[in-house]
């Protein structure tokens, strides 16, 4: 194998592995927790604005894990998830310190930087991504 096809590979499954944990926790969200009691417990965590950025977080967390696996508008969602992991690092688990165990920082630490990675970096060849914008000389190639 070449250089480009590993790394065509290994961004294939660091997106599809990395979008399938926000997608199950976005799922996490509606399904098992409810959006009203991500609501309660991102109140008692001291978001702001709990009611308003629930359901959001659920949604970039859901709809993005989906895209990222798909490999659709991949450095956009990407972009999106690795914020939505920065705001729960400060807002709720920097205090906990690293081992989450004790409620710290290491997973979403790990989450923000593989989906920054893949922001960075883009979907990779196998991905819709690239069948759409990777074109020779498409103005969106940006995206792919």
């Amino acid at each position: 194998m070449n250089q480009s096809t590993l790394t065509n590979t290994a961004l294939t499954v660091l997106r599809v592995i990395v979008g399938f944990i926000f997608a199950a926790h976005g799922w996490q969200k509606f399904t098992e927790f409810t959006i009203a009691g991500t609501q309660a417990a991102f109140g008692k965590m001291g978001v702001p604005a709990a009611d308003v950025v629930a359901p959001i977080v659920a949604t970039i967390e859901l709809a993005g894990g989906i895209a990222l696996i798909a490999g659709v508008l991949t450095r956009v969602f990407a972009a999106l998830l690795a914020l939505d992991m920065l705001g729960a690092l400060f807002l709720v688990h920097a205090p906990a310190g690293l081992f989450a165990d004790k409620g710290g920082y290491e997973l979403v630490l790990a989450l923000a930087a593989a989906a920054a990675a893949v922001a960075l970096t883009g979907a990779g060849r196998i991905s819709i991504d690239s069948a759409v914008f990777g074109r020779q000389g498409s103005k969106l190639g940006i995206l792919a």
